[in-house]
């Protein structure tokens, strides 16, 4: 097995993660015997400052001749007088267009033991685990035409019929493989958009006899999605509802910190924690590589096909955090365990090992 991946680090607390992140997935290559190739590039203000372009065409190059590509994050704030198409943010839209990935896949899951990291009950959000399918190369982000003046600015949301189909197939395959439920989230009585949003959905659940459909306006789904978490398996949204709820479901996990995200479909899929580049904690070994390491099994998952090695990742990060083991953005004053980025990610690193030899134990009787 031979996989070929860029990475790219980014900004703020990008490289901190991704770092523990590629640490991770080196571990599952020397236990499995795969040969997992990195090439790392620069993306955002770093590459602004050091190319003078927030997505070099050396690093689009390399995301294109790549398996799949891993990202810290992009951001920060002495790029914020720059005009739009200059910034960092500009160049993770620009590749995430490149890279074709129309479905943004967000889990939220409530751990069972950090369920008191919420900012909710822990009845409310314990047992919580939603899968939140974002269309991620459409809506209000994407739509021409578009633009600002001294007086005016103006976006275009705009959805094509296969746009909607496409994303939709994604949400109910993965229901398929899940509780057999999806959330179609829209607000179809205001938009057009979304009344084609709803009638395509509608259409394409007539294939998916299994699977049970319920359709909710946005504002109604924000609520529940604090209330009563639990009543969700598969969300499905278009781009911009899909960016504001999965950052919402945050207060289920805990902290953004621990979301990942894969975003696939296109020629290359894209892997990402969901948080921002935090400027502030830079450098300071305060940042939860748990996300960034929880996106690595994503790429194992569906660029590699390598579905038990993804999965043991995700056990492993259960054990750490079972054991007590916090970082800062977790810590609630219990007297918890709390360790710093890097220490977070040898326990993963650690309990990694030891879930492949329980396996292997397991094997060998």
């Amino acid at each position: 097995m031979k996989i070929r991946i860029t990475v790219l680090p980014g900004d703020g607390i990008g490289p901190e993660v991704t770092a523990e992140a590629v640490r991770v997935l080196q571990t599952v290559a020397v236990i499995q015997g795969y040969h997992f190739e990195f090439q790392e590039h620069l993306i955002g203000a770093t590459a602004i400052k050091t190319l003078g372009s927030p997505l070099p065409r050396k690093t689009l190059d390399a995301c294109l001749a790549s398996d799949a590509v891993l990202l810290g994050a992009v951001g920060s704030p002495e790029c914020d007088d720059l005009p739009p198409q200059q910034r960092p943010e500009a160049g993770l839209l620009l590749l995430r267009r490149a890279l074709g990935g129309y479905a943004n896949l967000r889990p939220a899951i409530s751990y069972p033991t950090i369920s008191d990291c919420s900012p909710l009950r822990s009845d409310i959000v314990r047992g919580t685990d939603i899968l939140i399918v974002r269309e991620l190369l459409g809506g209000l982000y994407f739509g021409e035409p578009r633009g600002l003046t001294n007086q005016n600015a103006f976006n275009t949301m705009r959805y094509s019929v296969g746009e909607i189909e496409r994303v939709a197939r994604v949400a109910f395959e993965a229901a398929l493989k899940r509780r057999q439920k999806v959330t179609s989230v829209d607000k179809a009585n205001v938009l057009e958009t979304s009344q084609l949003w709803r009638k395509v959905v509608t259409s394409v659940a007539r294939e998916y006899p299994d699977v049970a459909l319920e359709h909710l306006y946005v504002d109604a789904c924000a609520m529940h999605l604090i209330m009563n978490p639990r009543r969700f398996d598969v969300m499905l949204t278009e781009n911009l509802f899909g960016d504001i709820l999965s950052d919402e479901a945050a207060v289920i996990a805990g902290s953004l910190g621990l979301l990942a995200s894969a975003s696939i479909g296109g020629a290359v899929g894209l892997y990402e924690p969901v948080h921002g580049s935090a400027p502030d904690i830079a450098g300071k070994g305060l940042a939860n590589p748990l996300g960034a390491i929880a996106s690595a099994a994503l790429l194992l998952r569906y660029s590699a096909n390598l579905e038990q090695e993804a999965k043991e990742i995700e056990t492993a990060i259960r054990a750490v955090l079972d054991a007590g083991y916090r970082t800062t953005d977790l810590d609630r004053g219990t007297g918890k365990r709390v360790v710093q980025t890097a220490e977070m990610g040898s326990l993963v690193v650690e309990a990694l090992s030891d879930v492949a030899n329980e396996r292997n134990a397991y094997h060998a009787s």
